[in-house]
């Protein structure tokens, strides 16, 4: 194993964005499996992206994903305009690369899984944007094979 740079092992960090928070979710080294991470309480743009800078730094990270918001026809809405300008703020501000993916299934599959789990009604409504990052996250690694 190289123990150089590691730079084919960066990690892919994936993100549900929504008005209070952001989810966030990482891949391991191999780009396999992913690991929800503490979710980011929204502030302004400035403090969210000081919070999500702190995260690429300490996992170095080579790649976002950033969940999309489509409508349940595919089509994109207002929403989808938001995380269209949240991506390019992203790309703009950490020089990283940035994947839009449809999110269209995930908070409803968190919130499915997570009915299944001892958690309190307040401890699982924290948890949902995580395992919906997670779930953003896994199917992206899925679809493109791990890199």
């Amino acid at each position: 194993m190289d123990s150089g740079s590691g730079r084919e092992h960066r990690r892919i960090l994936a993100l549900d964005v929504g008005a209070k928070r952001i989810g966030v979710a990482v891949s391991d080294a191999l780009g396999i499996t992913a690991q929800g991470l503490e979710t980011i309480q929204r502030q302004n743009k400035r403090c969210d992206l000081e919070a999500l800078g702190r995260v690429l730094e300490k996992y170095d990270i080579r790649e976002i994903v950033v969940g999309l918001p489509l409508r349940l026809s595919g089509a994109e809405g207002t929403q989808s305009e938001k995380m269209r300008r949240f991506a390019d703020d992203l790309r703009e501000h950490f020089g990283v690369t940035v994947h839009l993916w449809d999110e269209r299934w995930t908070s409803t599959e968190a919130n499915r899984l997570l009915r299944e789990t001892d958690l309190s009604i307040k401890k699982r409504g924290q948890a949902v944007d995580r395992m919906a990052a997670v779930l953003i996250l896994q199917s992206w690694m899925e679809a493109h094979g791990a890199r």
